[in-house]
């Protein structure tokens, strides 16, 4: 199993480890995954997401392959621009979600870490088929020598400044620049997957303790807040804040229209699996993802919904407790027809009925959607 650079920090620290994406990752610290999740809503916390993998793209040909590799609209960005994408099957299903930073002299895209290598062949397979299209393309993965560290919170961007050589606060949301964290060289995305205010920090492989256990030495020093925050309290925020997790929201068994994702989706321009996305649009889903508040017990992927009347409806992908909003909830695949907030339904727990009610997505509204 791979280990990141923190891993012996981590062990040190009293993590709870488990394998994950091929990986063995802190689920959680001493104070737990609720309290790791409050720290982030309140202050700093810090997560190791060295598991994702970046690739970078250039060469003559990069625009027009990138443009036709992702959903979304991308020839319009500027050097510094980030934006959120899918990654889709010639059959439209959701092969990766992914971020695309726009750098100079190249594009920087950021993969989950169980899908890498699947998205690496994907990548080469349409470059080397359309290179009289495209031109030439140079695709490298660079997620072996660059390191990847979260920093989300209220007080993220406040802690950052103090200890960057530039004002990180000067980049707007959805950019990405340059800049030395407790002198270490970052390319800083203002990016995150937690609903709060923060940064994605790209760095060299080597710094990673230095770096970590700097801002949290920094913090404590500076009177904020800050707490190394696992990947349960990740899992919550980012559930709470309606962002998805592949493999559960997104699939390569689902479309971006069933998982309301239409909006990554620029039907404008031609991309890998629009023609399918276009049937599919024609036709009408016969599943649509919705929360659901659920009473009586911890919703679990693969539980049944049913409706009142006990016909099966639909079934959940990911439930939990949220500790923002005080609920245990699910989002759920169902029919279109009973997907309409207010319509009571019921989860199947442990063969028993717990009553639900579908909810409006997100439960905790992103501090930048304010």
């Amino acid at each position: 199993m791979n280990q990141t650079r923190l891993h012996d920090w981590h062990l040190a620290a009293g993590a709870k480890m488990a394998p994950f994406a091929g990986y063995d990752m802190p689920i959680s610290y001493p104070i737990g995954s609720v309290e790791e999740h409050l720290v982030t809503r309140r202050s700093v916390g810090l997560f190791d997401i060295d598991h994702m993998g970046q690739v970078e793209v250039t060469g003559p040909g990069a625009d027009a392959f990138v443009s036709r590799l992702v959903s979304a609209r991308v020839l319009d960005m500027k050097d510094g621009d980030a934006r959120y994408s899918l990654l889709l099957s010639e059959g439209g299903t959701v092969i990766d979600d992914l971020f695309v930073y726009k750098i100079p002299g190249a594009w920087w895209i950021v993969v989950n870490a169980s899908n890498r290598e699947e998205d690496l062949a994907w990548m080469n397979s349409l470059a080397r088929a359309h290179e009289r299209e495209f031109g030439q393309v140079h695709i490298v993965d660079r997620s072996e020598e660059t390191y990847m560290i979260a920093v989300q919170g209220p007080r993220a961007i406040e802690l950052l400044d103090l200890v960057s050589d530039t004002k990180v606060s000067e980049l707007v949301r959805f950019t990405s620049g340059n800049a030395k964290v407790l002198g270490v060289p970052c390319l800083v995305g203002r990016t995150g997957y937690t609903g709060e205010d923060g940064v994605e920090l790209f760095f060299p492989a080597e710094d990673a303790v230095r770096l970590w256990t700097g801002l949290l030495s920094e913090g404590e020093k500076r009177g904020i807040e800050t707490k190394a925050i696992g990947l349960g309290a990740r899992d919550s925020l980012r559930f709470e804040a309606g962002m998805p997790l592949h493999g559960h929201e997104l699939s390569k068994e689902i479309s971006p229209l069933e998982a309301g994702f239409k909006w990554a989706c620029d039907l404008e321009k031609d991309f890998v699996g629009k023609e399918a996305v276009l049937r599919l649009a024609e036709s009408g889903a016969t599943r649509k993802l919705v929360g659901l508040s659920v009473s009586g017990g911890v919703p679990r992927e693969g539980y049944e919904v049913q409706d009142e009347g006990g016909r099966k409806v639909g079934t959940v992908v990911a439930g939990m407790f949220c500790p923002s909003v005080k609920l245990y909830a699910a989002n759920a695949f169902v029919e279109p027809a009973v997907a309409k907030s207010g319509t009571a339904l019921r989860v199947i727990i442990r063969g028993k009925p717990a009553p639900a009610v579908v909810v409006k997505r997100p439960l905790y509204v992103p501090t930048y959607r304010r």
